[in-house]
C-alpha cells in the first residue's frame, strides 16, 4: 500500500471579461452593476425588440431615405433636410460607437475597431455617401448585437446545464417540513427530498439508501445508488423514495458552485490562438489605418486624374473591411463552445489554453488505482504467522489504518470491522510511497508494502512478486507478522479507453505504486505495453521526465492529490473523481467528473475539434478579408462588400463556433 505526500495546487482566478477588440477592457466584478458596452460577453438584457430597437429605427429611416432618393423622389428631400435625415438615421446606432471610440482614445487606445467604424462612416458622410455611412454603422451594430447574443447564449447554456440547484429546499424543523430558500439553509439542517426533486446543497444521506440521477454533475443519467452516510451533492435528482439529507456544506461552497465557478472562469486562461489574435489586432489595426491614409493620399503623386473623394472612398472601404471583429470574437467563442461541450459530457476544462494543449497530446500516462480500476478494494486473503495472534494483529492494523483515507485502508476497515478505540497509538508516521508506522506499548507496528519492511531492515520469508494481488505487509516488534492480499476490479470502459487513445495516435503508459506483477497483470488485460509498478512519487516524476526529454507532450491522469507532483510536471493534468474529492477539482487542469476513463479520449477529441473550428474561422476571416481588401484598394469593392467582409464573415464565424456545442463525441 502506498501513501503518498498530498499536495494541492490551487487556482483561483477572478472573472475578467474577455476583450474581443483591439484594446483591453477594465475588470468588473459581479457587483459593479454594469459591464463595458462592447466586450462581446456583456449580458444581453431585456426583450429582443428592446435590444434591436436602435437598429430598427435606423433601418426604417435608412429605407425611407433610400426610397426618397431613388424610387419616390420628393422635392423637399434635398440639401440640409436630406443630410439631417441621414444624420438622424445614423445617431441611434452611431452614438454608442462614437462614445466607445472616445473612451478608448481617452484610455490611450486610439486604434480600436470603434475608431475604425467612426472614421469610415464619418468619412462617408464627408464625401456625400450618406446612405452608405448609415448602412455601415447599422450593419456593424446589428453584427455586434448578434455577437453579444451568441456569447451570452453560450454562457447561459453552460450555466443552465450546470447550475441545476432549486431555489427552495424543504427542511425539517421539529419534525415539521418547512420550505426555505436554498441559500438560507445552514450546515446541520435536515433536508427532506421527495421523489423527483433536485438536491439544493451538498450533504450526507441519512436515509438507509436512495437512488440519484447525477446527470447535472457527470453528464450521465444512469442512477447512482447511495447508502446511509455517503455524500450526496447539489444538483442530484432523487429517485422514487423520500430521502433525508443532512447539509454538510454551505450553499456557495457546494461542489456544483465550484464547478460552475470553474467553467465561468475558464475564459480567463487564454489559448495561444486567442493571445495571438489579441496581440495581432493591436499591431494590425494601426497598420491598416496608415495604409488607408496612404491609399487616400499617395496616388496624388502618381495619378494624373486624381480625385480626392474617389480615393477617400477606397480608403474608407479599406478601413471597414480591416476591422478584426470576426477573428477576435469567433475565436474565444469557439474555445468557450468547446468548454461548454466538454461540460455537457462531464469534463471540466479550467481554461481554453488546456483545450488547446490537450489537442496536441502525444502520450497519456495514467495511474492504475482509481483511474483504470474501480479503486474499491476487497480483502481476499489474510496470512498471519502462527507466532502471532491473528485477531490481535488485525485489530492493531485496523487502528493504524484508521489514520489513512487510502482505499486500501477502507478495505481493511470493511473486513476487520469497528476500530477498537481502547488501543492507543504513539508516534504515528506516514512514510511516502511505503506505508504507515506507529508505536504501541513501546513496540513498533509497520503496515504497508514490502519496501517499507526493506527500509527498516525487517526480513520476510516470502517472494512478494509471486503474489498476483496487491499485498499489504505487516510487521510487529520488528518481526514479519504476515500479509493481506487485496484485489481491485478493472473499470468497464478501461479497455475501450486504451483502444480509443490508440486510434487517436496517443501512446499509453501505466504507472503505479502497486506491485509490478499486479500492474503488469492489469496492463496485459487492457493492451498497454508500457507499464511500471513499485514506483514512488519521485519515480513517477522521473518516468514522465523521460518522456518529456523526447520533446513529446504528456497528459497525466491520476487522483489529483497523491499524484500532484506528476500532474504539475505534465503538459496537461487530468483528475479522475470530481465527485469524490474537492482536492481533485482544485489540483488538475482537467477534471473528469464521473470517473470514467473513456472521457480521457473524449476530452482529447473535443480539444481537437475545437482547434479545428478555431482554425477554420481564422482561415475564413483572413481569406475573405484579404480578397476584399485588395478589391477595395483597387476601387472594385463598395461599402456593401466591406460590410459583408466584416459583419458577414463575423456572423458566419460565430455560427461555425457554436456548432461544436451540438456535436456528438
Amino acid at each position: 500500500m502506498i501513501h503518498q505526500d498530498k499536495e494541492i495546487k490551487t487556482t483561483k482566478n477572478k472573472s475578467k471579461p474577455s476583450c474581443c477588440c483591439s484594446h483591453d477592457e477594465p475588470v468588473h466584478t459581479e457587483n459593479d452593476g454594469h459591464d463595458h458596452g462592447h466586450d462581446h460577453e456583456h449580458e444581453v438584457e431585456g426583450s429582443l425588440f428592446k435590444m434591436f430597437l436602435p437598429s430598427i429605427i435606423s433601418f426604417i429611416l435608412l429605407l425611407i431615405g433610400i426610397g426618397f432618393d431613388n424610387y419616390f423622389p420628393q422635392s423637399w428631400f434635398s440639401g440640409y433636410v436630406r443630410i439631417a435625415w441621414y444624420v438622424i438615421a445614423y445617431l441611434p446606432v452611431g452614438l454608442p460607437v462614437l462614445k466607445e471610440a472616445y473612451e478608448s482614445i481617452v484610455k490611450g487606445d486610439v486604434f480600436s475597431e470603434f475608431f475604425l467604424m467612426c472614421i469610415a462612416t464619418i468619412g462617408a458622410f464627408a464625401i456625400g455617401e450618406y446612405p452608405e455611412g448609415v448602412a455601415v454603422m447599422l450593419f456593424y451594430t446589428i453584427g455586434e448585437t448578434f455577437q453579444g447574443m451568441a456569447v451570452t447564449k453560450a454562457k447561459s447554456n453552460i450555466k443552465s446545464l450546470l447550475d441545476q440547484r432549486p431555489d427552495e429546499v424543504t427542511v425539517l424543523e421539529n419534525n415539521t417540513a418547512v420550505k426555505i430558500k436554498a441559500k438560507d439553509a445552514k450546515i446541520g439542517d435536515i433536508i427532506q427530498l421527495k421523489a423527483g426533486e433536485k438536491l439544493g446543497l451538498d450533504g450526507e444521506l441519512l436515509s438507509d439508501s436512495a437512488s440519484f440521477n447525477t446527470a447535472a454533475l457527470t453528464g450521465e443519467s444512469k442512477p447512482d445508488t447511495k447508502k446511509k452516510g455517503e455524500t450526496v451533492l447539489a444538483g442530484m435528482i432523487n429517485g422514487n423514495t423520500i430521502a433525508e439529507v443532512k447539509v454538510t456544506t454551505a450553499y456557495n461552497d457546494s461542489k456544483l458552485s465550484k464547478i460552475l465557478e470553474l467553467v465561468q472562469n475558464a475564459t480567463t486562461k487564454k489559448a495561444p490562438a486567442e493571445l495571438f489574435i489579441r496581440k495581432f489586432a493591436k499591431i494590425y489595426t494601426p497598420i491598416v489605418v496608415y495604409l488607408a491614409i496612404a491609399i487616400c493620399l499617395l496616388p496624388m503623386l502618381f495619378v494624373d486624374n486624381y480625385v480626392f473623394s474617389d480615393w477617400l472612398y477606397r480608403a474608407l472601404v479599406f478601413l471597414v473591411i480591416s476591422c478584426p471583429c470576426a477573428l477576435v470574437i469567433s475565436i474565444p467563442l469557439g474555445y468557450f463552445g468547446g468548454i461548454g461541450a466538454a461540460s455537457k459530457n462531464g469534463i471540466l476544462f479550467k481554461g481554453s489554453n488546456y483545450l488547446d494543449s490537450i489537442s496536441k497530446i502525444q502520450n497519456v500516462v495514467m495511474d492504475k488505482t482509481g483511474t483504470m480500476t474501480e479503486g474499491v478494494f476487497k480483502v481476499q486473503e489474510v496470512i498471519i504467522k502462527p507466532d502471532f495472534d491473528k485477531e490481535e494483529i488485525l485489530k492493531l492494523v485496523n487502528v493504524l489504518e484508521g489514520k489513512s483515507t487510502h482505499p486500501v485502508a477502507t478495505a481493511i476497515h470493511n473486513y476487520v470491522g469497528v476500530i477498537d478505540s481502547s488501543i492507543e497509538l504513539q508516534n504515528v508516521e506516514e512514510i511516502s510511497g511505503h506505508g504507515l508506522k506507529a508505536e504501541i506499548s513501546g513496540k513498533e507496528l509497520h503496515v504497508g508494502n514490502f519496501k517499507l519492511l526493506d527500509k527498516f531492515n525487517i526480513s520476510y520469508d516470502i517472494d512478494p512478486s509471486s503474489v498476483v494481488y496487491t499485498t499489504i505487509a505487516i510487521a510487529y516488534d520488528n518481526k514479519f507478522a504476515g500479509y493481506l492480499t487485496i484485489a481491485d476490479e478493472i473499470k468497464a470502459d478501461a479497455q475501450e479507453t486504451v483502444s480509443k487513445l490508440k486510434s487517436l495516435g496517443v501512446k499509453v503508459t501505466m504507472l503505479s505504486g502497486d506491485k509490478t506483477n499486479v500492474v503488469r497483470f492489469v496492463a496485459d488485460k487492457l493492451g498497454i505495453k508500457n507499464a511500471f509498478g513499485d514506483l514512488l512519487p519521485e519515480d513517477k516524476v522521473n518516468k514522465v521526465n523521460e518522456i518529456k526529454a523526447k520533446n513529446e507532450t504528456v497528459a497525466f491522469v491520476g487522483d489529483g492529490v497523491n499524484d500532484a507532483p506528476v500532474i504539475a510536471l505534465s503538459t496537461v493534468g487530468i483528475a479522475m473523481g470530481g465527485l469524490g474529492s474537492d482536492a481533485a477539482i482544485e489540483t488538475a487542469d482537467v477534471v473528469i467528473q464521473d470517473d470514467k476513463p473513456s472521457k480521457i479520449a473524449m476530452a482529447i477529441n473535443i480539444g481537437k475539434q475545437t482547434k479545428k473550428i478555431v482554425w477554420q474561422n481564422i482561415t475564413l476571416a483572413f481569406v475573405v478579408k484579404a480578397f476584399v481588401l485588395i478589391l477595395g484598394a483597387g476601387g472594385l469593392a463598395t461599402m456593401w462588400e466591406a460590410v459583408f467582409a466584416d459583419v458577414g464573415v463575423a456572423l458566419l464565424a460565430i455560427l461555425n463556433a457554436v456548432r461544436i456545442q451540438r456535436m456528438k463525441f
